[in-house]
């Protein structure tokens, strides 16, 4: 987290979510910027053939959806994967620091340059045709999976089942060591 964005959310609102629970929905309407102080929350879409898609994984001091403060409602769900501490800052707030403060301007336009990048890199990883090959460019961005109870969040990334990801993740462990 940029120190210069740290300081936006010392005075915000701090909220506790459970796993399961949503911070909002596709359709609410944008009133504040959430920063994930610990925990883990997924910006989720619903696709036409029921198929859900992870658009961010948001973690640690990560700013989830930051985006939607340009936009009149959320595109997405936000679900709460994991218990999260999350502070908030509402979005006119937001908006009157960017024009008063130039260098939290700059840190602001950084941030969504890099996740433009980040979502880029997603997308072409999601475009390649095999479970392998999306796993091997996963993994050559991430390193090594996380652990074992959180391989179903590396499947939602990649968007494949659960179930295609454990059976590459098995094919692996029984050809040995790939690279």
């Amino acid at each position: 987290m940029d120190d210069v964005l740290d300081a936006l959310f010392v005075d915000g609102d701090a909220r506790h979510k459970e796993a399961g629970t949503y911070l909002f929905h596709a359709g609410d309407p944008v009133r504040y910027v959430h920063r994930i102080e610990f925990g883990s929350v997924h910006l989720e879409r619903t696709q036409l053939d029921g198929q859900v898609m992870c658009f961010q994984r948001a973690v640690q001091g990560d700013i989830l959806a930051e985006a939607s403060i340009y936009a009149e409602a959320y595109h997405c769900d936000a679900r709460v994967m994991e218990p999260a501490h999350i502070r908030t800052v509402q979005i006119g707030h937001l908006l009157a620091r960017l024009v008063s403060d130039p260098g939290l301007s700059r840190a602001w336009a950084a941030r969504l340059a890099r996740t433009v990048q980040a979502t880029r890199l997603l997308a072409e990883i999601r475009g390649l045709k095999t479970v392998e090959q999306r796993l091997n460019a996963w993994m050559d961005h991430n390193g090594a999976l996380p652990e074992k109870g959180h391989w179903q969040n590396v499947a939602h990334e990649l968007a494949v089942t659960r179930e295609a990801l454990y059976r590459e993740i098995a094919r692996r462990r029984a050809d040995g060591p790939q690279r």
